[in-house]
């Protein structure tokens, strides 16, 4: 059985692969290293996110631990595919010797652009769903009309994806791309959060993963100090 999920988030992969390919060879960067690059950012981005995601929902998943293998079912948290995506992407540019900067500025838009394109498997999967709203679109899986969050975020990455694609045309120190990246991805995910009904809210009215975005939004600051030192 092929799942949507699993489908969109291969095509993800593979579109944003080839775009950057395309970009790097302006920097006269071979593709089996974009090849290499890819493979250990994206495995380590889906480990990470998946061992995030089951962290975060460990009462279903001890009940049911063959789930935890099923990723064709869903369940990516983005937060922990972040951090393990850049992780693993940092460890090779810096085994390779590449311009880490310059890598984080190629590969920000795409990481956009490749969660918009998996946030559509996500539409079509049922999962990270909004809350009931009577104009919303009907989901068969929660039987009742919901905010299509999945394509709220889908559409508000892609436009990030398109403002991180027209400040690369634009004059900036190396790493301000990615910068830009974190900001928007922050805000994004912070404001969606409030359509969302698959997570339960905590402190001052806000949930986990709006503080998570506030601290990414912070961590973007900090950055954005140190290269322009």
């Amino acid at each position: 059985m092929i799942y949507s999920y699993g489908v969109m988030i291969a095509l993800a992969v593979v579109v944003c692969t080839w775009l950057l390919n395309r970009d790097a060879k302006v920097y006269k960067i071979p593709s089996d290293v974009i090849y290499d690059f890819m493979f250990w950012s994206v495995g380590g981005g889906i480990l990470a996110g998946r061992i995030f995601y089951i962290f975060l929902m460990w009462d279903y998943f001890r009940q049911n631990p063959l789930e935890m293998i099923m990723i064709q079912h869903g369940g990516l948290a983005w937060q922990g595919g972040l951090g393990g995506g850049l992780l693993a992407g940092i460890w090779f540019v810096r085994r390779q010797k590449l311009p880490l900067r310059l890598f984080l500025d190629l590969g920000a838009p795409y990481i956009a652009l490749g969660q918009s394109i998996g946030r559509i498997g996500c539409f079509f999967n049922g999962c990270c769903y909004g809350k009931p709203v009577a104009w919303g679109i009907y989901f068969p899986i929660h039987e009742a009309r919901l905010h299509p969050t999945q394509l709220y975020e889908s559409a508000g990455l892609f436009l990030a994806f398109l403002i991180l694609k027209y400040a690369q045309t634009k004059s900036h120190r190396q790493g301000m791309i990615f910068v830009l990246y974190l900001w928007l991805g922050a805000m994004e995910r912070f404001v969606v959060e409030f359509f969302r009904a698959d997570h339960d809210h905590h402190w001052m009215g806000l949930n986990l993963f709006q503080y998570i975005a506030l601290g990414i939004f912070v961590v973007g600051i900090v950055l954005l100090r140190r290269f322009k030192k």
